[in-house]
């Protein structure tokens, strides 16, 4: 069977999939035999669904329903097989497989024009390999192409090789990410969703394989391909979300500030910080305690505080309520050797087994990219969730977290199952398990929430696949604090938003390398008030008066205080955009190709985005304050000092420390709230204090 090299294939000994036999309908499927297993074929209103051959994976639960499909007409001729229904023609030629799919007259994807000397296709159409499926789509010349989860170069993925395979990335800074999926769509019109947990790598344009053609290579015995039709982004992604999930609501106190730090070392630094944010009248909701910081290392994790430091935790936590603050924890889905549950969990079957001895995986943590930065972790066993008893156990151990006092769960990790010794409960191994792996963990602790939390269920996760945007919410990671690092989380959380995935997060201020940078601080502090949730977080203090030492320190920390404050008063269209991307699987940060699929000149300024239907953000991400931003044709006021721009060109700004380059469309408003310090203050609603009017006339606006 043909071998495939993904840095540098040999097209040319690869043997192209063709279809080998008269077709079969069966009822709204047609099944046509090829050179490598059948081909089932269905239409469905949102376009087509390609399966070659048998899955051999567990069904994770990836998409919410089976979709429906169309009522099918056939028609066979000498070498071509054609399907028609809702308004869809799939013609599939035979020898060697191709395809094309039509709306009407329009062509949404095809096999490529990507020819050779002696062959009609330089690249197969489809193939099977040796450990899975190769096939290749059409581009356009100049077509973008976005999604694929969250990464950190360039939104538009048109020239890269993208691998949806998630991994503990260390940062922000190459390829490797944690949150992928293997949907991707172009505002030409057309979307892809390969349906797997394995891993897929997607050769977007990538000149090694073929500048002028998609190519998908899948590792896993059926190749299960979705293509989704629509007029721009927003009409895809509402098709691969109806598919995969959409997220509910977040309770209103997680739009509020989640403060957090790499770590409390005991009860102590815990409430004195809670105490000084109250008294220096700091906005805030949700105070994190991180792994280190209630946890004994060496036996983690076991749902158990560190007895040491916390005798009794339910008396810290009610003083922590007593302020105000909601309570996030952290966990991972590993249980350390040391702790009497690894042998408990071990016994009952309940940790993924070593397939060469039958026993107990055992975890061994590589020190290497950590060094002396973060504590040594202890070997460990990983919960095995697709065992329902084992999934079941974890998930109600979490009912004694909330019930002493704990509103959130930071689930951290998840990306660890990659040996392919890894066997689980349901027969899967290693790279089969792995990104699925994090779909259920983030699947049982949303649940957990949703059991026994009694403030709303709300997670913060860090691994993420298809369908994991409907546990609510995701974190980006840990990136480097300098300017680079900014700009990649916002490119990282534009992605993810790109990929169907609504909420998202960043460190503010940066995880590691942290050099005390105030305006660097201040700048993204102002960049994620406009997210949909902001959690200020690293290895070191995050409050703004911590960077005061600096020689701009006092007025930039002065400046983060602004934009916390912001932050609360613009709850009210905050709570609109969040809604909205519920309903509709929008994300709250919209790039601009999603934003405007009009006016493709907005399209290249990849560090911009529509903050919901509103508001236009361009962050600063240069010490110097300097920022160069695109306006769409029309009129834009900025915010909030109404100033007037007109659209369709680019301005360069240069932005004082408090200012921001925020756009409001003529004849918009903005609803504003009150002045809070927690959302406990507004009594479970947000409340509409004002409007911000984008216009000349501010006689009923507010200030």
């Amino acid at each position: 069977m043909n071998a495939f090299d993904p840095l540098s294939p040999n097209w040319g000994r690869i043997d192209q999939l063709a279809i080998a036999g008269p077709a079969e309908q069966r009822g709204e499927v047609l099944v046509l035999p090829t050179s490598a297993g059948p081909l089932t074929v269905s239409l469905h209103a949102f376009g087509a669904r390609l399966r070659f051959g048998e899955r051999s994976t567990g069904d994770y639960g990836l998409l919410v329903d089976e979709p429906v499909a169309a009522p099918l007409t056939v028609a066979v001729d000498t070498g071509v097989t054609e399907v028609s229904a809702a308004g869809f023609t799939l013609r599939i030629e035979h020898r060697p497989f191709a395809f094309e799919l039509r709306r009407g007259d329009k062509r949404v994807q095809s096999s490529p024009t990507d020819a050779h000397f002696v062959r009609r296709f330089r690249l197969p159409p489809v193939a099977r390999l040796e450990d899975g499926w190769f096939m290749s789509l059409e581009l356009d010349t100049g077509e973008p192409v976005y999604g694929l989860g969250e990464k950190w170069g360039r939104l538009d993925k048109r020239g890269q090789l993208i691998e949806s395979y998630n991994r503990d990335a260390l940062g922000v800074n190459g390829e490797a990410s944690y949150k992928n999926t293997p949907f991707a769509w172009s505002p030409a019109g057309w979307g892809l969703l390969v349906h797997t947990p394995a891993p897929v790598t997607h050769g977007v344009g990538f000149a090694p394989w073929s500048q002028r053609a998609y190519g998908l290579y899948v590792e896993e015995p059926q190749l299960d391909l979705f293509l989704f039709a629509g007029t721009d982004g927003a009409e895809i992604i509402g098709h691969y979300t109806e598919l995969t999930g959409r997220a509910p609501v977040p309770p209103l106190w997680s739009l509020g500030v989640i403060l957090s730090k790499a770590y409390y070392v005991d009860a102590e630094e815990l409430l004195d910080t809670a105490r000084q944010v109250r008294e220096r009248e700091m906005p805030c909701d949700v105070i994190t305690l991180d792994g280190r910081a209630w946890l004994d290392t060496d036996t983690r994790f076991a749902f158990e505080w560190d007895a040491a430091r916390y005798p009794q935790p339910k008396q810290v936590l009610d003083e922590l309520k007593a302020l105000n603050f909601k309570v996030c924890v952290w966990e991972y889905p590993l249980v350390s050797v040391q702790h009497p549950l690894f042998d408990e969990m071990a016994a009952k079957g309940w940790l993924l087994t070593d397939s060469e001895t039958g026993a107990a995986y055992r975890y061994q943590w590589d020190s290497e990219p950590f060094g002396d930065v973060l504590t040594p972790l202890p070997i460990s066993g990983l919960v095995d969730f697709t065992h329902p008893d084992a999934y079941a156990f974890w998930r109600d151990r979490h009912q004694s977290l909330f019930e002493v006092g704990v509103d959130m769960i930071k689930a951290d990790f998840g990306e660890q199952v990659e040996d392919d010794t890894i066997q689980a409960a349901n027969g899967d191994r290693g790279r089969q398990l792995h990104n699925a792996y994090t779909l259920l963990y983030n699947r049982c602790v949303y649940e957990a929430a949703e059991r026994y939390c009694g403030s709303g269920a709300f997670l913060f996760s860090r691994s993420s696949w298809t369908g994991c945007q409907r546990y609510p919410s995701q974190w980006g990671g840990d990136p480097q604090a300098d300017w680079g690092g900014l700009a990649a989380s916002l490119r990282g959380g534009l992605s993810w938003g790109l990929s169907g995935a609504p909420f998202y997060a960043t460190d503010v201020g940066g995880f590691y390398g942290d050099q005390r940078d105030a305006v660097l601080y201040l700048r993204w502090a102002q960049a994620a008030v406009f997210s949909a949730h902001m959690r200020l977080h690293g290895i070191g203090q995050r409050e703004p008066w911590s960077y005061t030492h600096e020689t701009f320190g006092a007025a930039a920390a002065a400046a983060a205080m602004q934009a916390l404050q912001l932050r609360y008063r613009l709850l009210p269209y905050l709570q609109e955009v969040v809604r909205q991307a519920s309903a509709t699987g929008l994300p709250c940060q919209r790039a601009m190709a999603l934003a405007f699929p009009q006016e493709r000149a907005a399209w290249g300024f990849e560090e911009q985005f529509m903050f919901g239907d509103k508001m236009l953000v361009a962050p600063c991400l240069r010490a110097d304050g300097e920022v160069e931003v695109y306006l769409p044709r029309g009129q834009w006021r900025r915010f909030p000092d109404r100033q007037p721009f007109a659209g369709g060109r680019s301005y360069h700004l240069a932005l004082a420390l408090e200012e921001y380059a925020v756009f409001v469309r003529e004849g918009d408003r903005v609803p504003l709230g009150p002045d809070v310090l927690h959302t406990e203050a507004l009594g479970g609603r947000v409340k509409v204090e004002r409007y911000w009017c984008a216009g000349d006339d501010t006689s009923n606006a507010g200030s």
